[in-house]
């Protein structure tokens, strides 16, 4: 990649505390994404820097490299959230929602929401790490690395809310994956549905400047077991072809059986997309005390 391609106007700016990874309106392939849509009432938009050279396509327009080598990390900013992706070990860092004004953000500035989200993938699954393809359009990103044992997909999506990220593995064996909180953040147990959600506990402002909504979320895997969880962090073992996603806002405490253990041409039961009922904010949420399966 030689050329720098900006949006007239707009400055792009690599600030660390814009972060979020975000589902792609395109599923994976094989695999149903948590949700697939970020919700926004003003729109988003993402540039990426890959090898120190930084690309926001023009509205409408992609953006696609393929087979690239890629060094240090590839960083997304976008309106409403941003993220790292550190190619020594394919994992995403500083998931960050801007608190860019819109009626569905959740925070009024920069919030860490991962410290990490991070894939124990060996040296030989390592080996040979390629950018195997990048495709960024409009508020969306997929990117997708190959090396010699298998792949790894990220798929984003620049919401303020809503399924906005995923990792997919195709790797012949299961692959473990870390996720550690941003500070200030933990997991807790929903008194409304009885499920483990994270977030601040930082009660809903519905009116002035400073309108938002509580900030809430959930890990969203398929064909993944959670191995272990503390108040900040949980491990997961996800099977080849399996997922990990994250959801937040409504679609994260609607009342959900979870998804199926699908693989491939997965129903529509997967795809809840926000049709089901939504209930109140937890009120003064505690972080979990004991480690819990």
């Amino acid at each position: 990649m030689t050329s720098t391609h900006q949006r007239h106007g707009r400055r792009i700016g690599i600030v660390a505390a814009v972060t979020a990874g975000v589902v792609a309106a395109v599923a994976l392939a094989g695999v149903a994404p948590a949700n697939a849509s970020g919700k926004t009432s003003t729109g988003g938009d993402y540039a990426v820097t890959l090898n120190g050279t930084t690309t926001n396509p023009a509205p409408g327009k992609d953006f696609k490299v393929k087979d690239v080598a890629v060094s240090g990390t590839i960083a997304v900013r976008g309106k409403h959230n941003g993220f790292d992706i550190r190619t020594a070990d394919l994992g995403v860092y500083d998931y960050t929602l801007t608190g860019a004004p819109d009626t569905q953000r959740m925070v009024t500035k920069p919030t860490v929401v991962f410290a990490s989200k991070v894939p124990s993938l060996t040296a030989a699954q390592l080996a040979g790490a390629r950018l195997s393809s990048l495709e960024v359009r409009d508020d969306t990103l997929v990117a997708i690395f190959a090396t010699g044992a298998g792949k790894l997909k990220v798929q984003a999506k620049d919401g303020a809310q809503g399924g906005i990220f995923q990792m997919e593995t195709e790797f012949a064996q299961p692959v473990t994956f870390t996720h550690t909180l941003g500070a200030g953040l933990f997991y807790f147990t929903n008194p409304y549905t009885g499920k483990i959600n994270f977030g601040d506990g930082t009660p809903a402002v519905t009116s002035g400047s400073g309108a938002h909504q509580m900030l809430l979320g959930k890990d969203s895997p398929q064909v993944a077991t959670k191995t272990s969880q503390t108040a900040t962090t949980t491990t997961w073992t996800v099977q080849p072809g399996g997922r990990m996603g994250g959801v937040l806002g409504e679609d994260a405490v609607e009342l959900s059986q979870g998804a199926t253990n699908c693989t491939s041409q997965c129903q529509a039961q997967n795809q809840i997309r926000g049709s089901l009922p939504v209930p109140p904010d937890p009120v003064d949420p505690q972080p979990l005390r004991v480690a819990v399966r």
